[in-house]
């Protein structure tokens, strides 16, 4: 089997969220975060159990962890885009920030809490750069009042995107230790621990990749896995012909009437394995309306 893909959830997860692994974690997120803001160490608040991989499901293989100052961070990656995506950014933040205090607890008890949410699509077309941080600040003066909210975007497509692309291709991007993690995300595939560009060459990163390499998963990860990278690849698939099917056409008519049709054919496959409208719903982004027509 291929290497497999950091950028599916349960082997984020796996790799990121594991105490063995918590200098990677850490690593990560100083790559990430402001100087002043930079972990020393971290404790997991939901560290990976493989036997609690049922009672997980998708929607908390994020990573919760908490630096000794007190600071929260949630760490998720997110595979497929979806509906209102930046409101369940904020749900996210919001209930690492509120879960910090018991009843009667005093709110100065409160530390600082940071969303990072690294996307495996573009959520953010107007901006060009991969790396957003958003905080909140008075609108006209741009006064940053309310310290305790940071949210950070970090869309994988826009690092990189072309899977044509050599590693002298990628080393062209690299400026950062975040570029550096980016690489490894994105195009694990051409690295190789023994054989390292000098500026990609540290021990955290020669570490993921040997736990790559390593990885097993039980029957049930395996399950998860191979259906998350079934839609990496559908994603991507569908990318390919998006972008081939406008330049040829020159018009977004015919890229919007693919992705319907693309969307149709999942909902379809989804159907035949008897999968819930809201599950179809949420990956297809097809109307109740359409996906009863389809099923009846």
């Amino acid at each position: 089997m291929n290497r497999i893909s950091p950028r599916v959830d349960v082997a984020f997860k796996k790799i990121f969220g594991v105490e063995e692994n918590k200098d990677l974690l850490i690593s990560l997120i100083n790559s990430i975060v402001s100087n002043e803001d930079q972990v020393v160490d971290l404790t997991l608040l939901n560290p990976y159990n493989p036997q609690n991989f049922y009672r997980d499901k998708l929607s908390v293989l994020d990573i919760k962890a908490k630096g000794i100052d007190g600071k929260r961070f949630n760490i998720e990656i997110q595979i497929s885009d979806e509906a209102d995506y930046d409101k369940r950014a904020l749900y996210y933040w919001a209930k690492l920030y509120t879960e910090q205090l018991r009843v009667a607890e005093d709110y100065s008890l409160l530390s600082k809490a940071i969303g990072i949410h690294i996307l495996n699509f573009v959520s953010i077309p107007d901006a060009a750069k991969y790396h957003n941080v958003f905080h909140i600040t008075e609108k006209d003066s741009g006064l940053l009042y309310f310290k305790d909210l940071e949210l950070h975007t970090i869309e994988l497509k826009k690092f990189a995107d072309n899977s044509n692309e050599e590693l002298s291709d990628i080393l062209t991007k690299v400026k950062n230790s975040l570029d550096v993690w980016l690489a490894f995300l994105t195009r694990n595939d051409l690295l190789k621990t023994d054989n390292l560009p000098k500026i990609l060459d540290n021990p955290e990163l020669k570490k993921a990749i040997n736990v790559l390499e390593v990885m097993n998963f039980t029957d049930a990860e395996r399950e998860a896995y191979e259906e998350h990278l079934k839609w990496l690849r559908i994603e991507a698939n569908t990318l390919k012909k998006y972008g081939e099917k406008a330049k040829a056409e020159g018009r977004e008519e015919g890229r919007a009437e693919g992705e319907i049709k693309k969307a149709i054919e999942i909902a379809k496959k989804m159907l035949a394995k008897r999968k819930t409208i809201e599950e179809i719903m949420e990956f297809t982004d097809l109307p109740l309306a359409e996906i009863e027509k389809l099923k009846s």
